[in-house]
């Protein structure tokens, strides 16, 4: 069983808990059974004060053989069992307390993960999923979640670990288990659409779109073009067809290729009127080319659509500082960087108008700032630099050696 160090659960030894001993008012013996349980439990709480579970174990056991129907005794007995290594011990301890008070997310979990690395995964699986929507502690959330992805990747549910990775990231976004865990879903669930697909359709417009993708990522830019062609070639209104298409005319060095980019975005547009990243594309080129009137409505109609869409909101500044209204620009940038406070680039921007306006000690600020994220920034460049792959240019004159 893997060790859960990082994350052990935060559970309430409730050992004093109420007692229901089946006695009559009369029966010394009830009498007796209930001061000795009573001892139990005291003791078991002396022990783990001391943080002795190996002696308070003995002692909560002989309490749940007294009264098997205390749910905190078989609970608390279940957890020390399952945190000194005897998962398999711990099984029907926290099974009596689930079956005895259902909806303890907690304790659910616990059998369930001690099901699933001893004697019966199907059950684990069973009460993990259970458990899982019910558990608010953060770091038992994402232990529980994790082991049941690694469930579904072994059983090819792929649906369902999508779903479990959604919640781990809102729960924990930055956690590296659970980015690299959402990766590998994904990545997962990306392969069987390919599949299903090159099965189903071989020949079909989105066979031809999913093949552009693929060539693109693995850098092969004149492969990608040729099958974004054939997909437009079977349907011109493929939904995102020509906005894709641009994106990858856009990044040529061929000024004669990368103009036929504004071409795309236009069809893009025509298809979908309220797309903001084709609305945002337009702006941009229409800002390459001095246009500033229109990108300025461009820009403003992209803000409008994506209000946090930090690139659309530096074009619209960038387009008022060039109109001479600094005073607006200004108000925009103070946004961004508080809706997007690592975007170098609106530091540097804001801190030059700031510069201007002689406020020097907010405009040292936001230098600062930007100095520090575009470092940052730098920094995760080298990192990835060995991931990097070396595009092929669309429309070469030479050909490829052999």
């Amino acid at each position: 069983m893997r060790v859960f160090a990082r994350y052990l659960v935060v559970l309430s030894m409730a050992l004093a808990g109420p007692i229901s001993l089946p006695q009559s008012a009369d029966s010394v013996h009830a009498v007796d059974k209930r001061g000795a349980f009573d001892d139990h439990i005291q003791k078991a709480k002396q022990y783990l004060d001391e943080k002795r579970p190996d002696l308070a174990i003995p002692e909560l056991q002989a309490a749940a053989d007294i009264n098997p129907d205390s749910v905190e005794t078989q609970g608390n007995l279940g957890v020390l069992l399952f945190f000194q290594g005897k998962a398999a011990e711990a099984i029907p301890h926290l099974r009596a307390a689930v079956d005895r008070q259902p909806g303890m997310g907690k304790i659910q979990g616990l059998l369930g993960l001690a099901e699933l690395h001893t004697t019966d995964p199907a059950a684990g699986r069973k009460d993990l999923e259970a458990a899982f929507p019910l558990i608010d502690e953060p770091k038992f959330k994402v232990q529980v979640g994790l082991e049941l992805l690694g469930v579904y990747a072994q059983t090819g549910d792929l649906s369902q670990a999508s779903l479990i990775v959604e919640q781990l990231r809102k729960v924990a976004p930055d956690d590296p288990e659970v980015l690299y865990a959402a990766y590998r879903a994904y990545a997962d669930l990306s392969g069987e659409s390919m599949l299903a697909l090159s099965l189903a359709a071989p020949d079909s417009a989105q066979m031809h779109q999913m093949l552009a993708h693929e060539e693109s990522r693995q850098g092969n830019t004149n492969g990608a073009l040729e099958q974004f062609r054939k997909a437009i070639a079977i349907n011109p209104h493929l939904p995102g067809i020509h906005f894709e298409l641009g994106e990858l005319l856009r990044i040529s060095q061929n000024d004669a290729v990368k103009q036929q980019a504004e071409a795309e975005y236009r069809l893009a547009l025509k298809d979908n009127p309220q797309h903001e990243k084709t609305i945002l594309r337009l702006a941009e080129i229409d800002a390459e080319k001095g246009r500033i009137e229109e990108s300025y409505k461009g820009y403003s109609r992209a803000v409008e659509l994506q209000p946090s869409d930090a690139d659309a909101r530096l074009g619209l500044a960038k387009a008022l500082i060039a109109m001479k209204q600094s005073d607006k620009a200004r108000k925009i940038l103070e946004e961004t960087v508080q809706i997007e406070p690592t975007n170098a680039t609106a530091h540097y921007r804001l801190g030059a108008l700031y510069r201007q306006e002689g406020r020097s000690d907010d405009a040292k600020k936001e230098i600062e700032l930007y100095k520090k994220y575009k470092d940052m920034k730098e920094k995760l460049s080298a990192l990835y630099k060995e991931l990097q792959i070396q595009y092929k240019e669309i429309g070469g004159d030479e050909p490829e050696q052999k």
